[in-house]
């Protein structure tokens, strides 16, 4: 019998933290940090960058980044504004999220 092992979406998602500080959710990954920045307007929060460095790009960290900041919005009852244009693309792909984001 083979280990039950746990995919990479798993393990990123777990080791993702809200900084509530600096407004932010970040991810450390083979010691390179990824992250996603956002800021609140009202009732909305407003993803602003999503920022993941080559060196740990293609494994699915700044979808498991705006997911995190989306899953918070909708724990808040925050309405969404997807400013960059990967969490932009992001709902798009994900029509579950699509009912948090801030009409114009």
């Amino acid at each position: 019998m083979w280990p039950t092992q746990t995919s990479p979406e798993e393990i990123m998602t777990s080791n993702i933290q809200h900084d509530t500080a600096r407004r932010r959710f970040e991810t450390e990954v083979d010691g390179v940090t990824g992250y996603l920045e956002y800021s609140l307007q009202g009732d909305a929060l407003s993803i602003d960058h999503t920022i993941v460095p080559s060196e740990i790009g293609g494994r699915g960290i700044a979808g498991d980044l705006v997911k995190a900041a989306l899953e918070h919005a909708r724990a808040q009852n925050l309405k969404v504004i997807p400013a960059c244009s990967y969490s932009d693309a992001y709902m798009r792909r994900h029509p579950e999220y699509e009912a948090l984001r801030k009409a114009n």
